[in-house]
């Protein structure tokens, strides 16, 4: 009976290959970045393609022999493939891409709802301003009681906010076409490849590796496989193709009926919900959509708030490179202080919206911030991958990428491509100065991504350093 019972034990804790395709499908498809290549078209399918086979691919896979091997995430990986403080590098930009992200996001929350109560506010930067910091700072208070209450609402949201909606839109764009209504893009062979305006014109690609990032988080769960040299593979092809499906066939509906001149990069989804839905005399269920996109959206935010930081936490108390009143937790476990000070970068950056006229505007540069960021820690985690395999090769790994020196090579080039494409600005911002685009997002990335994580590393002391409870080590 005992060697029945921990049989079924053991066979328990593995994870099907199908079930980390949807977990990990669940934790990067979104229909938030659909307007952001609905303006080009049938070429989206084009740009959604070419990021997956560039980066998605090598990123998780090289993410997969990293976690197989080395506990402890990021900081441990690139700590042992080059050096701690460029791990704490790394776990930076981990960490301080969610300064730009939490106001993309909240602005795409702001406009979705602008849909339910009065549908000219989307376009308004002082109302998006407003309900950014004014639920950033809910979430914090929510996030700082330690309550679990969201949890289930995050967990339903590839469902009711991506799944559900995304379906309903895609099927009454069919219709809309089947009934013989001219589609707003041309949908002919023609298109399939964006047209070249200059650099310009590739832009917005930029945008779709960060809709491919957080993969290196899903490769935690390679050891938990059967097989996982035969199994991961699997589930990446299986979660790469529903991810596809989710961002291309919503982001070729919005094209359908909403023209690229009149597109709003943040209300798109809800532009094209409330053409399809007027066409159809249904415009009462715009509001019901919005409701769900935004919970789900909400949801999201709250459950994954104190995430990014608690990595960082854990390296700021054990190597005493950040300072105590930041790393302190309050009585629910939680590390307020540090959310407190992430808000008020949020809230400045927040007030982009209040003082820049076009609303889009202030969207895609906060979302090129969040990707050059965010692009610092993939080129050190396949610098680091790719070190390892050459000086560690007998190291347990419980999965090994194929070819992975090449993979480590593509990952790295398609993120230094992108990287150095973030700095150029995109087409439709032409009228502005390029200078003054290439200086706040410079700016931004510099002073947040390396600037920041060079004074508190220069700064570490060891009087700062905190012992970590044995059950909270990463």
């Amino acid at each position: 009976m005992t060697g029945t019972a921990t049989k079924a034990a053991t066979t328990t804790k593995y994870l099907s290959w199908v079930t980390l395709a949807l977990m990990t499908t669940s934790s990067v498809a979104s229909l938030r970045s659909a307007p952001t290549m609905a303006v080009y078209g049938l070429a989206c399918v084009f740009l959604y393609v070419i990021p997956a086979i560039l980066f998605l691919m090598p990123t998780s896979l090289v993410a997969a022999e990293l976690a197989s091997g080395w506990e402890g995430g990021v900081y441990k990986w690139v700590g042992e493939g080059l050096n701690k403080p460029l791990g704490f590098l790394a776990v930076w930009c981990q960490f301080a891409m969610t300064i730009f992200y939490y106001p993309s996001l909240l602005a795409y929350v702001a406009s979705t709802f602008a849909y339910i109560i009065h549908p000219s506010l989307a376009g308004n930067g002082l109302y998006v301003a407003i309900v950014i910091i004014t639920v950033y700072w809910a979430g914090v208070y929510v996030s700082s009681q330690g309550t679990k209450t969201v949890a289930g609402l995050s967990s339903m949201g590839l469902v009711i906010g991506t799944l559900i909606p995304g379906t309903v839109l895609v099927v009454l764009g069919l219709v809309f076409l089947a009934q013989g209504n001219p589609s707003a893009a041309p949908m002919d062979s023609s298109h399939l490849l964006p047209a070249w305006t200059g650099l310009a014109s590739l832009v917005l690609i930029v945008n779709n590796f960060l809709s491919y990032a957080g993969m290196e988080m899903n490769a935690v769960h390679v050891s938990s496989l059967r097989n996982p040299a035969r199994e991961f593979p699997k589930a990446m092809f299986l979660a790469m193709g529903l991810v596809l499906v989710i961002f291309i066939l919503p982001a070729l509906a919005i094209s359908w009926v909403v023209p690229a001149a009149s597109l709003s990069l943040t209300a798109g989804v809800m532009q094209a919900f409330d053409g399809f839905f007027s066409h159809f005399g249904i415009g009462f269920l715009t509001p019901i959509v919005g409701i769900a996109l935004v919970a789900a959206a909400l949801g999201g935010m709250l459950t994954w708030l104190a995430g990014p930081s608690k990595g960082l936490l854990l390296i700021g108390r054990s190597e005493g490179y950040l300072p105590p009143i930041l790393t302190t937790l309050n009585k629910h476990g939680v590390q307020q202080n540090m959310l407190v000070a992430q808000g008020v970068f949020t809230t400045l950056i927040a007030l982009l919206y209040a003082f820049i006229p076009n609303v889009s505007s202030a969207y895609w540069i906060l979302s090129v911030i969040t990707t050059q960021v965010y692009l610092i820690m993939y080129v050190l985690m396949f610098a680091a991958a790719a070190k390892l395999r050459r000086d560690d090769p007998a190291h347990p790994r419980g999965y090994r990428a194929p070819m992975l020196f090449a993979l480590c090579g593509l990952g790295a080039a398609s993120s230094i491509a992108a990287f150095a494409i973030g700095f150029v600005p995109p087409s439709q911002f032409g009228a502005g100065s390029p200078w003054i685009y290439v200086l706040i997002v410079g700016g931004g990335m510099g002073i947040v991504g390396l600037l920041i994580p060079y004074l508190f590393y220069r700064n570490r002391s060891d009087s700062w350093k905190r012992a970590v409870p044995e059950g909270e080590k990463a």
